[in-house]
């Protein structure tokens, strides 16, 4: 199983560049692209949490599970 990260997806829904999300939940816009590709290794719920309120999303909206290829 691996995780895909759908961030860059719901960030074109809600219209928002990296700069003002990486700014509105406190994070490096560096630290957001890392996130956004998906290499990290986790990623605090906390941090989540922030994307959630800011995107208006749950993290089901963000976080996929898929087969391994």
């Amino acid at each position: 199983m691996q995780i895909i990260v759908r961030l860059d997806v719901m960030m074109a829904r809600r219209k928002i560049r990296g700069r003002e999300l990486a700014a509105e939940i406190g994070i490096t816009e560096q630290n957001l692209s890392l996130l956004k590709s998906g290499k990290v290794k986790g990623v605090r719920f906390e941090t989540l949490a922030k994307l959630c309120e800011v995107l208006e999303c749950q993290p089901g909206d963000l976080l996929e599970a898929a087969p391994d290829e």
